[in-house]
């Protein structure tokens, strides 16, 4: 049994036998190939290989119908559609399923694959297209004129790279190499609005449980946007995997090299009619999401003036009357608007004195988990958000302080405390809190320990703090307040920061800040909680290190998180 399946529909293909020995050159997983060879066709069949099943139609079912009946015989738990003619990255079959997750969709990235060239006896060459006399021009101002015949070149264009794709009102297929400048394109693994179709993974269980490639589709096309929002909108994540790649060959200029399916345009336009009616008007039923959610995560969408179903008001079609709901994150780039009269931001403090693969890391996982404006707190100028600079010692004092000032500073509704020590997941910014007068915390957070070993239990952490800056301004005004007249006193903050918390409203000692009370929420994913030897509170690993039992309540101990895999590798995200 396989845990990849290579599935290609191939219609009269002449480079399917060169595809099928490409992928079997490159793959270095437990990876078979299933090519169905739709209707008749003129050119070689895939080699013989026990890896490689082929399966030949008298008459062709269309691509679609071929795609589907290749996933049934499929034996593994991952499929991998791609066209045929394609050629592919060494190991790029273990490089996706190594990052891959049941819920997810995945590409590589796709390059132009530069498959032949005709040559003429005199040696012009001229790149692939429709056959034809060499075009050549000679000295003389003349054309070569002379017979050409094909000749094998197969390897990418790796100057051209293709990463990032969407679709515009029509339901039309678009590149969007723009968004590569994104903060949330940045990265190894990144989210994308859409696919180009040629080359995707996902689990067998998914293929039939979305009907991912749907016959209601005609024989083929729309491939793409199909894939993109039954993924989306079903509760999963659409990636790109920029570990690995694969070419494909694009025959746009007609001829005797076109589309092998017949295409016509009353076609294309159902397809794109049955796209808005499913998706745009929220007919399908397998959905979780309303369409308008998955524009607005990737707002702005070039080809989108408005969301169908949503309160976003894009610029710059506010006017001096209403209320304008957009603002501006660091890189320059518009974040979300008021969602439910609200909007969100992020204050992020710091010590510097964390090790910088770790801060780098973590810090770029959040520049691509929130989409929102930031403000970054620290003792050292450093280049993320909006920075702010105390130039303070390490201390309660100073971390009280480092809050306040960024809370001042931040213009937003809502407030996520973020450290430098946390891998935060996109779900941990989706909360709004319902009340105004409480704190919010997020329950879904793992333990990491240096060594790869994982701790849960219930907790509530400043670092998955959320609320309404008016109360957190409120809050830690005092907290500065208190603090600083402790040490006047001649206190030790340190012994006495066990009486007053560190985390607003989750106590009742008489030595509490306020009396505003703290509730809980869980993420979808959780956050992973580094624990590396600095952290300026006490590192408990064992139930027996708690003075009150209740406050390791749930406790659970692995080598794995859930979402983010094994904690060693983990580790080595940051450490190759």
């Amino acid at each position: 049994m396989a845990d990849l399946t290579i599935i290609i529909p191939a219609r009269n293909e002449m480079f399917l036998r060169k595809t099928v020995e490409d992928i079997l050159a490159h793959i270095e997983g437990n990876t078979e190939v299933i090519a169905v060879v739709d209707g008749p066709t003129e050119y070689e069949m895939p080699p013989e290989d026990p890896r490689v099943k082929v399966i030949k139609h008298e008459v062709s079912t269309g691509q679609r119908a071929s795609s589907n009946e290749a996933a049934r015989l499929a034996q593994s738990k991952y499929l991998m559609k791609v066209d045929a003619h394609c050629a592919f990255d060494q190991g790029f079959d273990v490089k996706m399923i190594a990052e891959m997750h049941d819920d997810w969709t995945m590409i590589p990235t796709m390059l132009n694959l530069h498959a032949f060239d005709w040559v003429c006896p005199d040696g012009h060459r001229r790149y692939q297209g429709p056959s034809g006399r060499c075009t050549n021009s000679l000295p003389d101002n003349t054309v070569c004129g002379k017979e050409t015949v094909r000749e094998l070149v197969w390897k990418p264009r790796k100057g051209v790279t293709s990463q990032f794709y969407r679709f515009d009102n029509t339901m039309h297929f678009q590149y969007w190499n723009e968004f590569k400048t994104r903060p949330e394109a940045q990265g190894d693994i990144c989210e994308t609005l859409s696919i180009q179709g040629s080359c995707f993974m996902i689990t067998k269980e998914k293929w039939f449980e979305l009907d991912i490639c749907s016959e209601e589709f005609h024989s083929w096309g729309q491939q793409g946007v199909e894939v993109a929002c039954k993924t989306w909108l079903s509760g999963g994540r659409l990636v790109i995997n920029k570990k690995t790649w694969y070419a494909h060959m694009f025959r746009t200029q007609g001829g005797d090299f076109s589309f092998p399916y017949h295409q016509p345009q009353s076609e294309v336009e159902q397809n794109r009619e049955l796209s808005r009616k499913l998706f745009t008007d929220n007919q399908w039923p397998k959905a979780v999401h309303p369409f308008s959610w998955l524009l607005e995560k990737f707002w702005p969408v070039p080809g989108w003036d408005s969301i169908p179903g949503s309160n976003y008001i894009p610029p710059p079609y506010t006017s001096h009357n209403s209320l304008n709901l957009w603002r501006f994150n660091h890189r320059g780039h518009y974040y979300e608007s008021l969602i439910h009269g609200v909007n969100k931001g992020v204050v992020y403090y710091t010590d510097n004195r964390l090790d910088p693969r770790i801060q780098e890391y973590c810090m770029r996982q959040l520049d691509r988990a929130f989409r929102g404006k930031i403000v970054s707190v620290s003792l050292q100028p450093m280049d993320f958000g909006q920075n702010i600079v105390l130039p303070l010692e390490r201390g309660y004092l100073t971390m009280a302080k480092q809050i306040l000032a960024g809370l001042e500073a931040i213009d937003t509704d809502i407030v996520f405390f973020c450290e430098h020590d946390i891998i935060y997941h996109p779900s941990h910014f989706d909360f709004i809190p319902e009340k105004k007068d409480v704190y919010y915390y997020n329950m879904n957070s793992w333990l990491l320990r240096d060594d790869g070993h994982c701790l849960y239990f219930d907790h509530k952490s400043l670092s998955g703090l959320c609320a309404y800056r008016e109360l957190l301004i409120e809050h830690y005004k005092k907290r500065v307040a208190r603090i600083e007249e402790l040490i006047a006193q001649g206190k030790n903050p340190r012994h006495e920061m066990r009486f007053i918390g560190f985390e607003p409203g989750t106590h009742h000692r008489h030595e509490r800040i306020d009396d505003f009370k703290a509730e809980g929420y869980r993420s979808e994913h959780p956050n992973v909680d580094i624990k590396h030897g600095c952290n300026l509170t006490q590192n408990r690993w064992s139930q027996d290190q708690f003075r009150d039992k209740q406050s390791c309540l749930n406790w659970k101990e692995s080598e794995e998180i859930p979402f983010w895999g094994a904690g060693k590798e983990i580790i080595n995200l940051w450490q190759t």
